[in-house]
Order: structure tokens, then C-alpha cells, then sequence
């Protein structure tokens, strides 16, 4: 799915400042917010979307980053956007102030209470050639995870935080405003509902910590640029005992130098002399995974003219039948010539073309003769 605007999201031009972009969040997050608009799903994804928006442009390093490189300067910031509604009002509880009755205190996800860790991307790039037979790449990714010391508690000594005293374990304190109750986060346990009196001296009180991760990821044979490969519970640790995330490998395909691909069809060009054109020999083509292979070049071959090699292309993802190669036929014409060759042409010019002129009214090509275009040659 492509993404829109950030700006266009919020609704703000590209010039607004820090100010300008809150309110528009907090305005954005109001109209959508899925306890105003129970069993829409397009709100829901408009509320999202407004999140993963401000997140964004709320951080001056990020916003600078999507200015200058868009959505793809993102990609190693580990930045992937959120996991679900309970990560979004833990990120931004106090954004939800002014949202009339209680709306927006987060009734999807209970203070303190488990909350799923987000998911991961990880962009890998493979050769045309490992793609045809499939790879094994060892990778190292950076993550946050509960801390093997305190469980993901952030107390030390094995206790568990103790309910917060300013709010009661809500996460939330709610106020008077001239004719409306105003729901913020608690100041004082960020909305966690508990709070840490003993840190763990592992993670500081925070209950996670980072670490790096070498995972093996197999790539099947016959993947496509711009496929991604789910790896489960390989994303980031979970809140308070809450699901880890999950890991996307995307793949990028890089450019090969020979070869172009097109599905699971492979195309390439080749060079021959202009008597082989003529004399339609048997010549030997490298395929991409194969070796060389055997081509017939057609007696007569006019440059431009496409050969195919059945079953030379790529395999199917699905293990179906492999795809074709096609050879694009470039007729040389030397450049310089011995004494005999010069004699040898002057003789065959002074023969004169065997091929008789067609009459006007044959002018047409023959089917038969027509240089072959397909896929990428047809460009």
C-alpha cells in the first residue's frame, strides 16, 4: 500500500511549526478516534495514520530526514510504525487531553497491562543469481526486548512495581474545565497505571534493553523485488508480558549487469558477426545459472531479431516450471578487415544480393522473417 503525505495526513502545510502540527494531530485524533467511531474501519486507519504521521514529524531528526529522502529516508531511523492502538495511546497519552468525556485515554489498552512490541523491517539485497537458486543470509538487526533481569518489570529484585498513588493504577487524572471533564495522562507514571520505587540496574527502570540479533533468513528461489518475508517474533519485545513484534525482510533486487528480468523471464543481448547472422550457426550463450548454452542462430538474422531458450529463466516461486531466457541477436559489422577478407567482400559485393527486390506490391515483410520482439526488447 502507498503511503500518503505526512503533511497531507495532518492536513498541514510544510512549513508549520512544532505547534501547529500537535494541534492538527490532537484535531485529527479526535475525529477518528475508534470510541467515537466503533466498527469503522476506515477510521481506524485514519486515526493510525495520523499517528504514525505525527510521530513523525513531531521528531526534528526524522522530519528532516522524510523532508529531504521521503518515506524511504525512514527506513533506518527504526521507525516502522505502530503495532496497534494500545502502542499508539502509550506513545501519546498526553496528546489526548481536550478530547471531551474521556475519549482518548486509551480505552483499548489497560494501564500497565500487556501490549504487543512493534514490528521490525529490515531492507536485504540480493543478486539475480541468488534469487534463481535460492539463498541463506545471516543477518544482524538492533532491537529492544524485556529485560532478562527484572522480566521487563524495571524493579529490581524480582518485585513488581507498585500501583501508582496519584492516579490509582488508572494511567490517567481527570480534571474540571469550565463545562467539560478533561482526561490527561498521569504525570507521574506516564500511564503505566504502576510505578518503579527500586530500578533495575540492568535497564535503569525502563524493563527493556537493546540488543543485537543475528538471525538466519532463507530466501526462497524465484522471489521478486519488493517481496517481504514474515519472520514471527523476531520484531521487538512486548510491554508487560505483552506478544513480541514481528520482523519484515523486504527484498531489493539488484541490478545485474547481463541480464534484465521480467517475472520469471530472464532477457539478455548478444553480439554476433554479421556471417553468422548470415550463415545461421550454432553458437554458445551463457545463461545466468546454467553455463553456456547451445543457441541456433536463424539463417539470415537481422539485428534485433529475438531467440528463445525454453526453460532457461527463473524458477517459480511456487516451485512451478521455470521461466524462458530470451537472446536479443546485436549483428556486428567488422570494422576493420585483412587483405583476403577485403578480397572476400569485394567478391560477394560483385556478386551482387541473391535475394531478389520484392515487387511494390510484396513490399510487406514476411511474417516469417519479422524480428521477434518481446517483453523488455519491445520497449
Amino acid at each position: 500500500m502507498i503511503k500518503r503525505c505526512y503533511y497531507e495526513t495532518l492536513e498541514v502545510e510544510r512549513t508549520a511549526d512544532q505547534e501547529t502540527i500537535k494541534k492538527a494531530y490532537r484535531r485529527m485524533a479526535l475525529q477518528y478516534h475508534p470510541d467515537r467511531n466503533p466498527d469503522d474501519p476506515e477510521a481506524e486507519n485514519r486515526f493510525k495514520e495520523a499517528a504514525e504521521a505525527y510521530e513523525v514529524l513531531r521528531d526534528p531528526e526524522k522530519r528532516q530526514l522524510y523532508d529531504t529522502y521521503g518515506h524511504d529516508g525512514l527506513k533506518n531511523t527504526g521507525f516502522q510504525g505502530f503495532s496497534g492502538m494500545g502502542d499508539i495511546f502509550g506513545a501519546f497519552g498526553d496528546i489526548f487531553e481536550g478530547l471531551f468525556n474521556g475519549f482518548g485515554g486509551g480505552s483499548s489498552a489497560r494501564p500497565g497491562g500487556p501490549r504487543p512490541g512493534r514490528d521490525l523491517r529490515y531492507d536485504l539485497e540480493l543478486t539475480l543469481e541468488q534469487i534463481a537458486v535460492g539463498h541463506t543470509e545471516t543477518i544482524s538487526i538492533q532491537r529492544e526486548a524485556a529485560c532478562s533481569e527484572c522480566h521487563g518489570t524495571g524493579q529490581a529484585g524480582g518485585e513488581e512495581p507498585v500501583v501508582c498513588q496519584v492516579c490509582g493504577g488508572q494511567g490517567q487524572v481527570a480534571r474540571a474545565q469550565g463545562l467539560f471533564r478533561v482526561v490527561t495522562t498521569c504525570p507521574q507514571c506516564r500511564g503505566e497505571g504502576r510505578v518503579v520505587t527500586n530500578p533495575c540496574s540492568n535497564c535503569r527502570g525502563r524493563g527493556r534493553v537493546r540488543e543485537a540479533k543475528e538471525l538466519s533468513v532463507q530466501i526462497p528461489a524465484g522471489i521478486a523485488h519488493g517481496q517481504r518475508l514474515r519472520m514471527r517474533s523476531e520484531g521487538e519485545g512486548g510491554y508487560n508480558g505483552g506478544e513480541p513484534g514481528d520482523l519484515y525482510v523486504v527484498i531489493h533486487e539488484a541490478q545485474h549487469k547481463v541480464f534484465e528480468r521480467q517475472g520469471k523471464d530472464l532477457y539478455r543481448r548478444l553480439e554476433v558477426s554479421m556471417f553468422q547472422a548470415a550463415l545461421g550457426q550454432e553458437v554458445a550463450v551463457e545463461s545466468l545459472v546454467d553455463g553456456p548454452q547451445p543457441m541456433s542462430i536463424p539463417s539470415g538474422a537481422d539485428s534485433g531479431e529475438v531467440v528463445r531458450l525454453k526453460g532457461m529463466g527463473l524458477p517459480g516461486l511456487r516451485g512451478d516450471r521455470r521461466g524462458d531466457m530470451y537472446v536479443q541477436l546485436l549483428v556486428r559489422t567488422p570494422r576493420k578487415l585483412n587483405k583476403r577478407q577485403r578480397e572476400l567482400m569485394e567478391e560477394l559485393a560483385a556478386l551482387g544480393d541473391s535475394e531478389a527486390a520484392p515487387a511494390p506490391e510484396e513490399q510487406a515483410e514476411p511474417k516469417s522473417r519479422k524480428k521477434k520482439k518481446r517483453g523488455l526488447f519491445s520497449k
